[in-house]
């Protein structure tokens, strides 16, 4: 009964194809609608995790001043030295790494080529606490570190603005007022969850900046790196005892500093991002019960024309249930071809998507399914209605329909 009933919708599907196309159009951008902002958010979610995990494992990063809540900035705040550096790297545990890091915007110039860039002054520390791999070259030695020397570790885009072709290694790079000798070239690690570019870079010895560049012995920022095994709470709370106790901070008075965990930064970031997802997925999900408006409407109409047609099959013998069958598989296998079409073209617009937006692209196959099973509800709830109407007829006032 359930075979003759599907082979029956499917031929009055055939019937009026422009009609039944536009009838579950409604359907099919809403299940692609659903799926597509769902999966590109996901994607999206994980290009954060991602960006984030790439400044490093169990990072923790302070910088002077309140860099969070409504009117605070890090201005009147005073800076770090490299002795606080060395203070947390003495006496907090659990720490891999403290690097202090310095940075001055400048014009370099190489091979009658200039490009505006930041340089970063630090340790060679940073490059592992920050997970920075190595392209090609070395980064500088504890002597060249100790003495300032004018050496220097790039980027891949200041590799390609200033350099192109040619290998940076040994090439000599101006920097303002002096010149430095290239020995490393970084890996690419693409723009940063707020939008920069991480490979528009160059690293110098910290005292090599202060020297050259800055004139001064504050430094700007302190990264931390946490030991797998340690805690990355009870080392928050030891860096900041430490950071009050060493910029004479009375208790009860506010930090002069913040201390920042990449997890936290990772974790509000994703939740922000999967609650947008929801919103869109939330808004464009409407358009499925548009859809099911849409074959509700259809539906009565097929009812009424075909009302002839119902009369006779109830006359000879047809039960209620069975016009009310068949009428209820045809509004469900229109949905359901609405969400297998929906979801070809949410493949499709999400693969292109995630291309533009330069995010992963996750197949999600539990939303494939809540979208497809969601359609083929939406026609059992929409189509009933009009099944129901079609098998109360009266098979004597159905067959005096003209």
């Amino acid at each position: 009964m359930i075979w003759n009933a599907l082979q029956l919708a499917l031929r009055e599907i055939r019937r009026n194809l422009m009609r039944s196309f536009l009838t579950i159009l409604g359907i099919v951008i809403g299940v692609s609608a659903v799926i597509t902002m769902v999966t590109l958010g996901n994607g999206a979610t994980r290009a954060v995790s991602d960006q984030i995990a790439s400044l490093g494992s169990n990072l923790l990063i302070v910088r002077p001043g309140q860099m969070l809540g409504p009117g605070r900035d890090s201005a009147g705040a005073p800076r770090f030295k490299v002795a606080d550096a060395d203070a947390l790297r003495s006496q907090v545990s659990g720490l891999a790494a403290a690097v202090p890091v310095a940075s001055k915007a400048v014009t370099l110039v190489a091979m009658a080529r200039n490009w505006s860039s930041s340089v970063t002054g630090t340790t060679a520390d940073w490059f592992t606490a920050g997970k920075w791999q190595l392209a090609a070259g070395r980064v500088f030695s504890a002597p060249e570190e100790r003495a300032g020397a004018a050496v220097c570790v790039i980027g891949e885009t200041i590799r390609r603005e200033l350099f192109g072709g040619l290998d940076p290694i040994g090439q000599p790079l101006r920097v303002k007022q002096f010149s430095c000798e290239v020995i490393g070239l970084l890996g690419a690690k693409g723009q940063s969850t707020m939008g920069s570019d991480q490979d528009d870079i160059v690293v110098v010895p910290l005292r090599t900046l202060q020297r050259r560049l800055t004139g001064s012995t504050d430094v700007a920022t302190l990264m931390i790196s946490v030991k797998d095994e340690a805690s990355m709470d009870v080392a928050k709370n030891q860096v900041t005892w430490l950071m009050r106790e060493r910029r004479h901070i009375a208790p009860g008075d506010d930090d002069n500093f913040s201390v920042m965990d990449t997890r936290q930064i990772a974790e509000t970031l994703s939740g922000t991002t999967k609650v947008m997802t929801g919103l869109l997925g939330a808004v464009a999900a409407v358009s499925l019960l548009v859809g099911g408006i849409g074959i509700m409407n259809i539906m009565l109409v097929s009812v009424t024309e075909r009302t002839r047609e119902i009369g006779i099959r109830l006359a000879i013998g047809a039960l209620e249930r069975e016009v009310l069958l068949q009428f209820l598989i045809e509004a469900v296998v229109l949905s359901s071809l609405g969400g297998l079409i929906g979801i070809a073209l949410a493949t499709l617009a999400s693969i292109g998507g995630a291309a533009l937006m330069h995010v992963p692209y996750l197949f999600n196959p539990g939303i494939n399914l809540l979208s497809f099973g969601f359609s083929a509800a939406i026609g059992v709830i929409f189509g009933y209605v009009p099944a129901s109407r079609a098998a109360r007829l009266d098979p004597i006032e159905a067959l005096r329909h003209e």
